[in-house]
């Protein structure tokens, strides 16, 4: 058994395989440079249809795949296909099912038309994201959310799976990011991310607004430290985070940071 900390990165971004925004590179530069710290790394982000499964070289991981996800009654089949990050030696899961991801665009089509399903799509993604570290056997003692996609998942840990002996001792970092959509979700977004009993809908008041501000306030209220990533985070969730009590707070510290702060932050949330 090694006994060195294990950190999960679970990001709607990551270079080389989308760049939604300049956090993208960030993420990489992260898991590289935590590699290189001695923590022992994985990432997992979603298979959108816009990665290239050759130019990347994904493939699926059978042993992984065939778990079903269930949502409010229906249940989706979930494949885990991997890479290895170029020039470092970890291991990029990629979270795929034909209904959300096949589609070669991010959250709008051609038109710039919002997908209806965008809510679900994040539910899924969290949902699926814990159970493939469930079937990993691997307990995460930092788990690095970065993107609203990924939002769900402090509230996760602390009530879906709280008595989970995978992520008993997972301290939970939520990057915020800027407003990167204007949509709202489905009406039945709040219904749908009742993932199961122990995830009651007075949990998720703070993400009823349903949209990006709604995301990234709920994933801040949930998470053990909070990392303003961006220079456009919303003025109001920096005032309402700034001195939240019991959070470790990292504020933003430009694009060209070499990232030690992170490195810090990690350290000190799970020592």
């Amino acid at each position: 058994m090694s006994n060195k900390k294990r950190i999960l990165f679970i990001s709607t971004e990551m270079s080389p395989y989308l760049e939604l925004t300049e956090y993208a590179e960030i993420i990489n530069k992260l898991a590289i440079k935590s590699n290189d710290s001695g923590l022992e790394v994985r990432c997992i982000m979603p298979r959108f249809g816009v990665i290239n499964e050759r130019r990347h070289r994904l493939h699926e991981v059978v042993r992984l795949s065939g778990i079903n996800v269930a949502i409010d009654n229906d249940d989706f089949p979930l494949q885990i296909k991997v890479a290895s990050l170029p020039n470092a030696r970890l291991q990029v899961y990629f979270l795929d099912n034909d209904e959300f991801f096949k589609r070669k665009f991010v959250f709008h089509d051609e038109n710039e038309n919002w997908f209806d399903d965008n809510g679900l799509r994040s539910i899924f993604f969290c949902k699926g994201a814990l159970e493939t570290v469930k079937k990993f056997g691997w307990p995460p003692d930092i788990i690095h959310c970065s993107g609203w996609m990924s939002a769900l998942i402090p509230l996760y840990i602390k009530t879906a799976y709280k008595k989970d002996p995978v992520f008993t001792n997972s301290k939970v970092l939520y990057s915020v990011g800027g407003q990167t959509f204007e949509e709202n979700f489905d009406k039945d977004f709040i219904k749908q991310a009742t993932i199961n009993n122990n995830v009651k809908s007075k949990d998720l008041e703070v993400f009823k607004t349903a949209d990006n501000l709604g995301m990234n306030r709920g994933g801040a209220t949930y998470a053990d430290g909070i990392i303003f990533a961006s220079d456009s985070v919303d003025k109001q969730l920096i005032t309402e985070f700034s001195k939240a009590k019991g959070k470790k707070i990292l504020p933003f510290k430009g694009w060209e940071t070499d990232l030690t702060e992170y490195l810090e932050l990690y350290n000190e949330i799970a020592p």
